[in-house]
């Protein structure tokens, strides 16, 4: 989609996977979860992806306990981080009560949380591909009894050589533009720069007159703690509009949400 959109524009795309997302089997986690709804002890659920939303559904379906979970659902406060986690839960009835407004960050789903009344309730939180600390500790700070799932990881892809590839290309000066969509992906990048002892000499290529955009403030901000300087970051958190910013840029104009 993203390489798509580039074409679009103009641009020639080079594309260099920097993340895969494995799910894992955690049906200990969803098990509690179900008995947790079942017995009233949750009375908030908060989906912070699509890719969670669905790996609780699935993995309650495989255990034999979707029924069981739905009906819990239909009987708590669901919070969504975002539209990505709308889907699949609405395609299975399950309600929706409150949803975090763009652009999505942990702030903003901090900022949601503390307007509801947390303190004494139980609170199911399904993690992104990591644990996020910053929620965690705002809930338990509220006086919320947590119940976390991490339902799935966010792992480097298998193949790397793509990413010593796009790494090589950008030291060598024949990138004008990298894109970033999530902050794992600085995280992978640098990682795997480091592996091969390329991480200094890319930090100053990203540095120079590469153009880097970032789809968002979290992934900004993940570059900026990196080191490394963001010169488009759309004021709409999406791919289209970051691909407009940046073409905008590149031909010489002022990017729109700069």
């Amino acid at each position: 989609m993203l390489a798509d959109l580039i074409r679009r524009q103009g641009g020639v795309p080079v594309v260099a996977p920097a993340l895969r997302e494995e799910t894992v089997l955690a049906t200990d986690q969803v098990n509690r979860l179900v008995d947790a709804l079942s017995a009233g002890e949750i009375h908030y659920v908060l989906f912070l992806t699509g890719v969670g939303a669905t790996a609780l559904l699935e993995q309650a379906e495989a255990a034999g306990r979707l029924p069981e979970l739905l009906t819990g659902l239909s009987r708590t406060t669901n919070i969504c981080r975002g539209q990505k986690p709308w889907k699949p839960l609405k395609d299975r009835g399950v309600p929706i009560s409150v949803t975090v407004p763009p652009p999505y960050t942990t702030v903003d789903t901090i900022r949601t949380l503390e307007a509801l009344p947390l303190g004494g309730k139980g609170v199911a939180l399904l993690h992104y591909g990591e644990r996020s600390e910053p929620l965690a500790e705002a809930l338990t700070s509220a006086g919320a009894h947590l119940l976390e799932l991490c339902l799935y990881e966010w792992r480097l892809p298998e193949n790397t050589r793509p990413i010593e590839q796009l790494i090589d290309a950008a030291i060598a000066g024949e990138l004008d533009a990298v894109v970033f969509t999530t902050q794992v992906q600085v995280r992978h990048l640098l990682h795997v720069a480091g592996g091969v002892g390329k991480k200094a000499a890319l930090l100053r290529s990203l540095n120079g007159p590469t153009i880097i955009a970032a789809v968002g403030p979290t992934t900004a901000d993940a570059l900026k703690t990196a080191g490394i300087e963001v010169q488009v970051q759309p004021s709409n958190p999406k791919m289209g509009p970051m691909i407009t910013a940046l073409a905008a840029t590149l031909g010489g104009e002022q990017a729109p949400g700069r």
